[in-house]
């Protein structure tokens, strides 16, 4: 499967956790590892509102080809 999103790779880099931010989004913690796998994808409301706690642009976590 493509990797849509770097979700992953952004916590790394902002030291936090899938725990932290499925606490902060109200989800299951497995739903955001889903997310982290790229299994399945944030709805775009959603993936606004991590990219707002993460404090960066949507676009950035997105993949660029």
């Amino acid at each position: 499967m493509e990797k849509l999103n770097r979700i992953k790779v952004v916590l790394v880099e902002k030291q936090k956790t899938g725990k932290w931010l499925a606490e902060a989004l109200d989800k299951d913690q497995s739903t955001v590892s889903k997310w982290c796998t790229n299994t399945s994808q944030p709805d775009l409301y959603t993936l606004a509102k991590i990219a707002e706690l993460l404090e960066m642009n949507i676009k950035d976590l997105l993949n660029n080809r």
